[in-house]
């Protein structure tokens, strides 16, 4: 269930007035990452954004890193206790919010999303702002091959969910959210505080006619990094989401098949350039 809003620590000035009306952040939430989470924000510097790192409980090493990090000019949202990381992310987004942001881009704490390929995101916001721009991964020769196949069963069950091919891809931790429509949605379905958090916002917003893009990441496996996806546990909770979704998606299904049928998927395509990929048999990864 959605839990009260986390308090704010270090920098929380306004964001910077712009010609634009629109004002993106990124969010990071972020549990147990002290070696990685400082390079994620340093490799985000040429972006030129704000960052609103979640603190979803973390431990003390990885909570003083954050707490430097909030020294040094970034937004800090502190949750007393672990929530998962949908809770944290819903934290992130109600912040950004509070903050005068009118879109987030998530990114992962974990650095094993390109940089080089989020200025696209933000091209898109520009070109369509009520789309919700969703990543796919590339992936590159670190990725088990257990990961890929595995996330298809996740697949298939999104696109049953929604009768459709809109959405490419559920599971990747980047994407751009248009946070006033996002955090109305979420004000009526939490979505899950866990790793379900990610596919269900996705079938939701679908579900509610927004538009969405699919855009390329990609995706590497660090040595030694860390994951906190727990297979049994999330497993279950993301088989509870499909047959939840399942049965939502029957009494829609009219609608949905009426969209689908006559070409409003919601789908924008992207124009963003695929670099070339990885062998065809080292693919895959659960974020």
């Amino acid at each position: 269930m959605s839990q009260p809003q986390a308090p704010m620590t270090g920098h929380t000035s306004s964001p910077p007035v712009s010609e634009s009306p629109l004002r993106a952040c990124v969010v990071i939430p972020v549990y147990d990452h002290p070696a990685t989470i400082a390079g994620v924000c340093a490799g985000l510097a040429p972006l030129g954004l704000p960052i609103v790192l979640v603190d979803d409980g973390c431990s003390a090493p990885c909570a003083a890193v954050l707490d430097q990090l909030a020294a040094e000019g970034h937004h800090l949202v502190r949750r007393e206790q672990n929530g998962g990381k949908g809770a944290a992310v819903r934290s992130g987004l109600q912040a950004a919010e509070q903050l005068g942001f009118t879109h987030a881009l998530q990114v992962d704490a974990d650095g094993q999303h390109d940089v080089s390929d989020l200025p696209a995101f933000l091209n898109g916001m520009q070109e369509t702002p009520d789309c919700l721009q969703i990543g796919y991964p590339e992936y590159d020769a670190s990725v088990p091959r257990i990961r890929f196949y595995g996330r298809y069963a996740s697949h298939i069950w999104v696109w049953i969910n929604t009768l459709s091919l809109a959405i490419r891809d559920t599971m990747c931790g980047v994407r751009l959210y248009p946070l006033a429509a996002t955090n109305r949605l979420l004000a009526r379905h939490d979505c899950g505080d866990r790793m379900s958090f990610d596919t269900e916002v996705l079938v939701r917003w679908y579900w509610a006619d927004g538009e969405v893009a699919n855009l390329p990441v990609h995706v590497s496996y660090p040595t030694g990094g860390v994951s906190h996806f727990r297979p049994g546990h999330d497993n279950l909770l993301i088989s509870a989401m499909h047959t939840r979704l399942f049965l939502g998606m029957l009494l829609r299904s009219p609608k949905l098949a009426w969209r689908t049928l006559s070409g409003r998927n919601g789908r924008r395509s992207s124009t963003h350039v695929s670099r070339p990929s990885q062998p065809d048999d080292a693919k895959g990864k659960h974020e």
